[in-house]
């Protein structure tokens, strides 16, 4: 068996600010996001694209955070998570009909090894400008000064007064995180600690804790550096538990769908143009991609999350992290400064499965998107290689479907992404690449534009 996976994801929950006129751009964004009862942790690794004159990002939160609550994490842990969860493109070769079946083996029982891990003075602005520095200190390269403001205007002034060049209508959604009583997290970051490769810099991820009873992601800030459409891919581990949309439309990424061998060439592409019909069709919506045990997968892109892993993202605050514990979510948003709205707000959701199993005799997937006890859904894409031997046996027995018959396993391997922030780039034509309908495509047929809203939604 042979797996691709696809992983990107673009777009900020803050907004980058800088000095000098410059134009800043947050380009890829992973949010990974810890929940359990009303304590969160969120984790940010940031690409950034600018001068190498100060520059700093600005995150709304709801309560004043100290020095413990935030850290520097290894950006390995990101590109595993991000990794697991993507959606991936798997290659099924059809057993000799006449061959036995196998016995089958004993399976094997163990445990993991457990590794754990656990774990200023108000200086008030102007008072004209109803700003106080709740609190100031340093975490690696990051010089990090907690807000609160009386009125939106007068932290706009205080951030312009203190150097920072902030996007030109960041005093208008300032607006309502004032009004809500909401602080902000002012990262700013020093170049002489900070790694550049050329003019971009590779900023270290953040750690952040806090609690709150409601349970969302700011991301109308993000959009003050949009260059146009924005990607925004979140990963939410719940103890045991799926996360969804609780103010926007839900949909399920359409999966087990058999696929024209060319799909390899171009994988990224391919589900770029899967994603982008889903969107089309469900504009508001937000696509739920996986969810899953982050201790376990099937199939396996790579490795699964480790104790260290979970620790590292958050277990070691939340008192728990093993594995198997945590429920991974991958939601992937698509939206314009215009059509965002509000932030977004997330719920629990009920147990899904969907993109599993093997095909059947006949070389199709059966299993259908639906409710079940336990998550187990991932967008899953197959490319099916039928018994073209000699069936020279009495009583054939089509539809065992495995690795290829001869030669080692093949590797795991990536697909680039098309996902991009501003415009999209060009997607193949679906109809072309698929042996399997989705709304708004037939297989051999152009697509059409077809009425919005077919694909199913969950949890309304």
């Amino acid at each position: 068996m042979l797996t691709w996976l696809i992983a990107s994801a673009h777009a900020f929950c803050g907004f980058y600010v800088g000095g000098a006129g410059a134009d800043l751009y947050n380009d890829a964004t992973v949010v990974v996001m810890m929940r359990d009862g009303s304590r969160t942790v969120l984790s940010m690794q940031n690409d950034y694209t600018g001068p190498t004159e100060d520059f700093a990002m600005v995150v709304p939160v709801p309560e004043v955070l100290d020095e413990e609550d935030v850290r520097t994490l290894p950006r390995e842990v990101f590109a595993k998570i991000d990794t697991l969860a993507a959606p991936r493109l798997v290659e099924y070769w059809e057993g000799d009909p006449c061959m036995p079946l196998p016995k089958p083996s004993p399976m094997k029982s163990g445990r993991p090894t457990t590794r754990r891990r656990d774990g200023g003075a108000d200086m008030p602005a102007a008072e004209d400008l109803g700003v106080t520095v709740e609190a100031e200190f340093a975490v690696g390269e990051y010089d990090i000064v907690i807000l609160s403001a009386k009125d939106s205007s007068g932290l706009d002034t205080w951030l312009r007064r203190e150097g920072y060049n902030i996007p030109t209508k960041a005093e208008t959604v300032l607006r309502g995180y004032v009004a809500q009583g909401t602080k902000f997290f002012v990262a700013k970051v020093d170049p002489e600690r900070v790694t550049w490769e050329g003019d971009r810099a590779v900023l270290s991820p953040l750690r952040i804790a806090y609690d709150d009873e409601r349970f969302g992601l700011p991301v109308r800030l993000g959009m003050l550096n949009a260059r146009g459409a924005q990607d925004l891919i979140v990963h939410i581990l719940g103890k045991n538990q799926r996360y969804e949309l609780a103010n926007k439309p839900n949909v399920t990424i359409p999966t087990n769908l058999r696929v024209q061998e060319t799909v390899k060439k171009d994988f990224g592409g391919f589900y770029e143009a899967v994603l982008a019909n889903t969107f089309r069709r469900n504009p508001k919506a937000v696509v739920t991609e996986y969810s899953w045990q982050s201790g376990s997968c099937d199939p396996c892109p790579g490795p699964t999350m480790q104790y260290a892993d979970i620790a590292t993202l958050g277990g070691d605050l939340l008192g728990d992290s093993n594995p198997m514990t945590w429920t991974l979510t991958r939601l992937h948003a698509r939206y314009t400064s215009e059509s965002l709205g509000e932030d977004l707000v997330f719920r629990t959701g009920d147990p899904v499965i969907g993109g599993r199993g093997m095909p059947d005799a006949e070389g199709r997937f059966t299993e259908e998107v639906q409710a079940a006890s336990t998550n187990q859904f991932q967008g899953r894409y197959a490319i099916l290689h039928p018994w073209e031997g000699k069936v020279a046996c009495e009583n054939p027995r089509r539809g065992h479907w495995g690795g290829p018959p001869n030669g080692p396993t093949p590797r795991t391997d990536v697909a680039k992404s098309r996902l991009t922030t501003g415009a999209v780039k060009p997607s193949p034509n679906l109809a072309s690449l698929l042996l399997d309908p989705i709304p708004g495509v037939k297989p051999g047929a152009a697509a059409d534009k077809g009425e919005p809203g077919l694909i199913p939604e969950m949890g309304e």
